[in-house]
C-alpha cells in the first residue's frame, strides 16, 4: 500500500461532511496489538472530538474495546470500529455476524474514517445521549459511566472497561488536543459566530461549518432557497424549518443557515449572552444554535419580545427571574408621559 502524505490525508479529512460529501480516506494499514492501534487513529479521535464533543478518549477507548484493536472480523470486513448495527434508518452496505444474536445485521463503510463519523453521529444524535454533552469534556470517567447509564452497551462492566483502557494507555491526553489534525484544524478555523472556534469543511460552493454540534453555511450574495436546497441535497422544507424561516423570508448576504436541527441548549461553555444594541433573540438563537422558543422559555420571555440591551441571556438553564425587556421599557416611557 502506498503511503499519502501527511498533508493530503489532512486535506481528504476535511474535505467532508457527511456520507454525500466524504472522500475516499483509504484504510490504514492493520494493527495486531493497542499500541498500534493507537497510533493510527487517535488522530481520527481528535477530528471527531473538535467536530462532534465527544471526548477523543471516549472514542478510541470504544473503538480498542469494540473492535479488538483493530483485529476483529467487523473491522477487518466492514470497516466497522464500533459494532454499531444496522438499525432500521441504515440504508449502507450491511454484514451480517453473530452477536448476542446469531447473524445480526451491522453497518458497512468504506472506509475507517466513515466508521468513526458515524459513531459520533449515533451519539450526537441520539436523544439518550444528550445529557453526556453537558459533562466537562475532559471527565472521560463520568462520560464512560453515562455511556453505560444511557444503555450503549449490555455489558455490567462496560464503563469500568473503558476507564482502565483509558487509563493503561493514557489516552485523556488526547482529550486536550495536541495531534497534526488538531493544529492545522485551528489554522484553518474562521470565527464567524464572534469568539466562538468553528470546525469547516468544504462542499461545491459553501463552507459548511459545525457549532453546537450543528453543521451551517453561510449565505452568499446571490444565494437562493432552490439553489442551495439542491446543492446540499435537502428538501425543500428543511431550510425553513431548521431555521424557523417562512416561504417568503429572503435570504441576505452574510446570514447564518442552519442545514441540522438547532438544539435545546448552547455548547458546554456558554452559559450567557450579554445582550448587544442591536441584537434581537431570533439573531442570538442563530448565533448559538438554539431554537428561538427554547431561548425564549429559558429567559421566561413571552415570545415576539426583545431583551434590553446589557442584559444577560441564559444559554443553557432556566432562569429563576424573569427581566425587562425593551416592551416593558416602551410601556413605563408611556405610562410616565
Amino acid at each position: 500500500m502506498k503511503k499519502l502524505s501527511g498533508l493530503f490525508l489532512i486535506l481528504l479529512l476535511f474535505g467532508c461532511k457527511s456520507q454525500q460529501f466524504s472522500p475516499k480516506v483509504p484504510d490504514f494499514e492493520p494493527s495486531h496489538d493497542r499500541a498500534g492501534y493507537i497510533k493510527n487513529y487517535k488522530d481520527l479521535a481528535i477530528l471527531e472530538m473538535q467536530r462532534s464533543g465527544i471526548p477523543a478518549s471516549i472514542t478510541l477507548a470504544q473503538a480498542l474495546l469494540e473492535s479488538d484493536n483493530g483485529n476483529s472480523r467487523l473491522a477487518r470486513e466492514a470497516n466497522n470500529h464500533f459494532g454499531i448495527k444496522c438499525h432500521s434508518d441504515w440504508k449502507g452496505d450491511r454484514i451480517f455476524h453473530d452477536d448476542d444474536k446469531k447473524g445480526e445485521c451491522f453497518r458497512v463503510y468504506k472506509d475507517v474514517y466513515k466508521s468513526y463519523q458515524d459513531h459520533s453521529d449515533f451519539i450526537a444524535n441520539g436523544r439518550r445521549y444528550q445529557f453526556l454533552f453537558d459533562l466537562e469534556p475532559t471527565d472521560y470517567k463520568a462520560w464512560a459511566k453515562g455511556l453505560k447509564k444511557a444503555g450503549y452497551a449490555t455489558s455490567r462492566h462496560y464503563a469500568d472497561l473503558l476507564i482502565k483502557i483509558i487509563d493503561d494507555n493514557q489516552l485523556y491526553r488526547y482529550d486536550r488536543g495536541g495531534s497534526s489534525y488538531a493544529a492545522y484544524g485551528a489554522r484553518e478555523t474562521e470565527k464567524v459566530l464572534g469568539d466562538v472556534d468553528n470546525f469547516s469543511i468544504s462542499t461545491q460552493k459553501h463552507q459548511i461549518y459545525n457549532h453546537n454540534r450543528i453543521d451551517y453555511i453561510i449565505v452568499k450574495k446571490g444565494d437562493r432557497f432552490n439553489s442551495l436546497t439542491r446543492e446540499l441535497e435537502m428538501l425543500p422544507w428543511e431550510l425553513y424549518k431548521y431555521n424557523e424561516l417562512t416561504e417568503d423570508s429572503t435570504l441576505r448576504e452574510g446570514q447564518i443557515l442552519y442545514i441540522q436541527p438547532k438544539r435545546l441548549k448552547a455548547a458546554h461553555g456558554y452559559n450567557f449572552h450579554k445582550v448587544k444594541e442591536g441584537e434581537t433573540m431570533y439573531r442570538i438563537a442563530q448565533m448559538y444554535g438554539i431554537k428561538l422558543s427554547r431561548l425564549y422559555q429559558l429567559n421566561l420571555m413571552e415570545e415576539g419580545t426583545e431583551p434590553v440591551p446589557g442584559k444577560k441571556l441564559n444559554l443553557r438553564k432556566k432562569r429563576k427571574e424573569s427581566f425587562q425587556t425593551k416592551q416593558d421599557t416602551l410601556k413605563i416611557k408611556k405610562d410616565s408621559l
